[in-house]
């Protein structure tokens, strides 16, 4: 993104929870997509020198990093990586941390000549109400935080009292379901629901399935995504002990499980093959004849929307989940999403489901249902809301 940008288009900005370089994840991916209605500035989570090289995104190819970087990632796209103090989640130098992303963040604008049209703050951390009476200050809610805090680490009381100043600060407020919307709702605001999308024609390309060891058994059930505490393992599990196939992808939590995790991946039909950018998962996608949603019940995930489910079924795939609200949402859309609530149910809907996985008219039906929550139609929706 150059300085002036692109002539007649406005800016936004979104801050991420996330970085560039990390999973692309709904942030990312609305993102992207937004650049057909506006120019994007990416702002990164800070970062400090001491920061460890796989949580500083541009900085790991860089060095240690002590000044903010600005850099064009295409001509619509800006991305500022900040920087804070040492220890920039530590009680006292936390409250350092925001300020200074804010500083940069100002910075960043007086060097591209831009002022915001709206600034998406994906995070309840402090960036919205400081842009000035022009710009629509959006509060959006992929995950509920507050339920996630356990889950990273994090104080509980200290995250819900950044998520109510955030939603005093919010002109607009976008709830990914909607159990995060009523929770939200009793905190005084009338949030929007702003369900996760995916982008169907990246997964229409026709491409050579990734290699797997020779004598791996079909069909084949698989996973991409995280392996953390946010998967019930003992449905992987489950479905491995069937003797099909099963095909992991993503990055693993060393802390969740480990001397399960290594038990199941030492098995002779599991195969797991680590993190893969996104631009290279066609391939692995292409291997799966099921997709799984795997995931646990905790008022966390009750409160998501599993951006694989929509991204398997774009891809063509059946799909099978546990129970959760959003999948049950999209089960009423199709029966090529099958649910469970057991470890057995689970994998008996996975033997089920692989029997039609590659019939021509099931794989069309699935990317229907997919291309009616492409991000592009959120992108529209919310260009609409913000101007």
């Amino acid at each position: 993104m150059t300085d002036a940008g692109t002539p007649g288009r406005r800016l936004v900005v979104v801050v991420s929870g996330v970085t560039w370089d990390g999973v692309k994840g709904s942030e990312r991916q609305l993102a992207e997509a937004l650049t057909e209605h506006f120019d994007i500035l990416w702002v990164d989570p800070p970062v400090s020198p001491a920061t460890p090289d796989r949580y500083r995104g541009v900085a790991a190819s860089a060095g240690r990093q002590w000044r903010p970087v600005l850099r064009e990632v295409t001509s619509t796209i800006g991305r500022l990586t900040p920087v804070a103090l040492p220890g920039l989640t530590r009680p006292g130098i936390r409250s350092t941390t925001w300020p200074l992303v804010r500083a940069q963040l100002a910075w960043a604008l007086r060097r591209l000549r831009r002022r915001p049209r709206a600034v998406l703050a994906c995070s309840p951390h402090d960036v919205l109400g400081r842009w000035g009476s022009s710009t629509v200050d959006v509060l959006y809610g992929t995950d509920d935080w507050v339920a996630g805090a356990e889950l990273m680490r994090l104080d509980r009381d200290r995250v819900a009292g950044e998520e109510r100043k955030s939603l005093r600060r919010a002109d607009l407020v976008l709830a990914v379901g909607p159990e995060l919307a009523a929770r939200w709702r009793g905190l005084g605001p009338e949030p929007m629901l702003f369900p996760n999308g995916c982008a169907p024609d990246a997964y229409l390309a026709e491409v050579e399935p990734a290699a797997l060891p020779d004598g791996f058994p079909t069909p084949v059930a698989g996973l991409s995504g995280q392996l953390s505490d946010r998967i019930d393992l003992a449905l992987l599990e489950a479905v491995a002990d069937t003797g099909v196939g099963l095909l992991l992808v993503g990055p693993r939590d060393p802390g969740w499980y480990p001397a399960r995790v290594d038990s199941l991946l030492a098995r002779e039909n599991v195969h797991y093959v680590g993190p893969v950018p996104f631009d290279d998962l066609l391939p692995y996608l292409a291997r799966f004849d099921v997709g799984l949603t795997p995931y646990a019940d905790s008022a966390f995930n009750r409160a998501s929307f599993p951006l694989k489910t929509l991204e398997y079924l774009a891809a063509g795939k059946p799909v099978v989940s546990s129970e959760l609200p959003a999948s049950r949402r999209l089960a009423d859309e199709t029966d090529e999403i099958r649910l469970a609530d057991s470890p057995a149910a689970f994998a008996e809907a996975v033997l089920a489901a692989a029997i039609q996985a590659r019939d021509p008219a099931a794989v069309s039906v699935r990317r229907g249902v997919a291309r009616a929550h492409s991000w592009s139609a959120r992108a529209e929706k919310l260009a609409g809301l913000i101007g």
